[in-house]
């Protein structure tokens, strides 16, 4: 069998599987729509509170207020007891509790620091972390009015006295995300997590198909076979991937900073072994729709030690070096580096690097393992 009537078999096969098909084609097109869509207003909005006010100050009163003008916040609920808000947080109607204690007017005004109690979920993150930065904002703005009025009363002039209260002023300017949104931090990392995990259940799924049957598959070389098999699918791969890297993070505003060379580049040694490595997974694994399973389920684990979401220093070691004989690890790290921070070639020799050296490895595993279980079928 010439190596082009192969590729021609090959590509029909994987175009006449639907299961393939919609791993391959439906699994990335369907999420290059439904994974950024939590984050489509980057960051959390009008979370809902409830105030337990203690004072019933004129002040107190302005601070919910201005609470609830925050776009973070919003005041859905006052409660004269801790134990009423409490039964509210648990039954789902607010997502967290605002107590202004007791006195809080008679400290601001003896230059004390009265403090506000927040109760929230902290489990979720993104919820909690805005209400705070909601909290902090409206605090803080009312800590300033008053003690900036309480310097003009002292007989400093209106600009010093402003001047005064904050010496310093900050010019905070993001560099890597413009928008500090989580469309720009998450999504370009977890793209390539996408792909990486969609191509290795299309070659196991491949692999599991033709396991027990005989066909042009058993009529050639274990090598020629997945010469052919990683040929076709990195191609189908590079035209999705630039679909993922194109269109897709211009749809949702995500910087593109590398340039097409190092992008192709890249992302060679990452599909071949992200091929290589469902090639291995769909010989090892006895049925076929075991490979969709323990691909899905190493999903989150490889986020996670991937060192974007969660620091790698509080991962346990044995899991950040495990993640390292994947290649989302460097792929991730290197794609980052060059197209969202606009890093130069050299900053990734060593994931690069890295991914070759994946390559081979995975591409010589598989070979084994198919080899094998060829020799094993033969006997049968």
């Amino acid at each position: 069998m010439s190596f082009l009537a192969l590729l021609k078999a090959e590509l029909k096969a994987l175009l006449t599987n639907p299961v393939v098909i919609l791993t391959v084609f439906g699994g990335v097109v369907f999420y290059s729509f439904l994974y950024p869509l939590p984050y489509s207003h980057q960051t959390p909005r009008e979370q809902k509170i409830s105030v337990v006010n203690l004072d019933m100050s004129q002040t107190s009163f302005k601070l919910e207020r201005m609470v609830d003008a925050t776009p973070q916040v919003e005041v859905v609920r006052r409660d004269y007891t801790l134990e009423g808000a409490h039964q509210a947080f648990l039954q789902g109607e607010v997502s967290g509790i605002l107590v202004i204690p007791e006195h809080f007017y008679k400290d601001l005004l003896l230059g004390k620091s009265p403090t506000l109690s927040y109760a929230g979920d902290a489990s979720y993150f993104l919820v909690y972390g805005t209400i705070v930065e909601g909290l902090a904002q409206a605090g803080g703005t009312l800590a300033a009015e008053t003690r900036v009025a309480k310097l003009v009363l002292d007989g400093e002039p209106l600009s010093q006295a402003q001047n005064q209260y904050a010496a310093t002023k900050l010019n905070l300017k993001p560099t890597f995300n413009p928008r500090m949104g989580y469309v720009d931090y998450v999504v370009p990392a977890v793209f390539i997590l996408i792909l990486q995990q969609t191509m290795a259940m299309a070659s196991g799924l491949m692999v599991g198909t033709q396991k027990h049957g005989r066909g042009y598959w058993s009529r050639v070389s274990t090598s020629k076979l997945m010469l052919a098999r990683v040929g076709v699918l990195t191609v189908i791969y590079y035209l999705l991937s630039m679909y993922y890297f194109g269109a897709s993070f211009s749809m949702h505003g995500v910087n593109q900073l590398a340039s097409m060379g190092n992008l192709l580049s890249l992302l060679l040694p990452f599909l071949v072994s992200s091929c290589a490595i469902g090639l291995w997974v769909g010989a090892v694994t006895p049925r076929r729709e075991l490979v969709t399973l323990v691909i899905l389920i190493s999903s989150m684990p490889l986020v996670f030690s991937a060192g974007f979401i969660w620091p790698v220093e509080a991962i346990p070691s044995a899991m950040v070096w495990l993640s390292q004989l994947f290649p989302s690890t460097p792929a991730i790290k290197g794609f980052l580096t060059i197209n969202q921070m606009g890093g130069d070639w050299s900053d990734i020799s060593l994931p690069y690097s890295q991914l070759w050296i994946q390559s081979l490895a995975w591409i010589l595993l598989a070979w084994w393992v198919l080899k094998r279980q060829g020799r094993l079928n033969s006997h049968h």
